[in-house]
């Protein structure tokens, strides 16, 4: 077999939790059905659909409908589109089958464009000028923090978290500040919410040691590394690996946020991303276990 089939064989039942497909607000390279059959040819169980705009369980349902045996996730992200912190918002997803709640991000305070400025991002997300346009057509709100105006962990917040664990729902802490993502981790565990995703844990806007990775990942939550962060030089490839090292594979999250098409396809990325782990000295069996066993138990597959 070639490199290529190897490395196909080897992810046999992989779900890439993050990407951004067409249709959306934001230009993007792919559309989610031709993704899912993609997927259906490879061999490849699914993948999760993130919209920072809308919902996207029915559609979900709808592309794994229109492309059996591959199972296409549903998540809602808590963006002002759907009410930010929105308890009836998380309710209803979780009804309708959705298994990831992301917090907020491109509405998040971590987000802000002064914030942004400080961090020298001088090429900002695609997204950035949605929001710019949002601002400025004096309908938008102010972002989002999870700390309400005295200083104390938001109760809608609690009430969002609270649904996510009654739906075992997975949480994931979206552009949240690293401060926002420990007090965060701490209320879900302390509310019962089993699956926690600590977002892009080496992006710019987290860019979370590797102290604070492992700490996250011993109060119970995977952290999830995504292929663009790397892939397009927001961090250094050496940072993933020491990062995979010391919090071990059991507990890291791998996916690609791709979709872009600025970018790699997203079959191009899982396959280089692999490929480099691989080369990395990173085993067969812990790759599997980034890509196809932790995914599978964050949305209730059976392993």
């Amino acid at each position: 077999m070639t490199q290529r089939e190897d490395i196909v064989s080897l992810l046999s039942g992989l779900y890439d939790l993050h990407v951004h497909v067409w249709p959306d607000l934001v230009e993007r390279s792919i559309d989610d059905v031709t993704l899912a059959r993609q997927f259906r040819d490879l061999g490849w169980s699914g993948f999760a659909l993130k919209s920072h705009y809308f919902p996207t369980v029915e559609r979900a349902k709808v592309v794994s409908s229109a492309v059996p045996g591959v199972d296409v996730v549903g998540a809602v992200v808590l963006n002002h589109a759907v009410g930010g912190l929105n308890p009836v918002a998380v309710d209803i997803a979780g009804r309708a089958g959705a298994r990831i709640v992301w917090l907020p991000t491109v509405d998040a305070a971590n987000e802000s464009p002064e914030k942004q400025a400080a961090r020298g991002q001088s090429h900002l997300p695609f997204w950035a000028r949605i929001q710019a346009e949002v601002r400025a057509s004096g309908i938008g709100l102010a972002l989002i923090s999870v700390w309400d105006a005295e200083g104390r962990f938001r109760g809608d917040l609690d009430q969002c978290l609270d649904r996510i664990r009654q739906y075992d729902m997975a949480l994931a802490t979206g552009h949240l500040a690293r401060d926002e993502i420990f007090a965060v981790v701490r209320r879900a565990r302390e509310l019962g919410v089993q699956k926690i995703i600590v977002t892009h844990a080496l992006f710019p806007s987290e860019a979370l040691s590797i102290e604070d990775q492992v700490q996250l990942a011993e109060a119970g939550a995977y952290i999830e590394h995504c292929y663009t962060t790397f892939a397009t030089g927001k961090c250094d490839w050496d940072a993933l690996f020491e990062a995979i090292r010391a919090v071990g594979p059991e507990r890291t999250l791998l996916s690609t946020d791709l979709g872009q098409k600025s970018n790699p396809s997203i079959v191009d990325g899982i396959l280089d991303f692999t490929s480099r782990l691989l080369d990395a000295g990173i085993s067969p069996e812990a790759v599997r276990t980034m890509w196809v066993d932790n995914p599978r138990k964050l949305i209730g597959c059976q392993v």
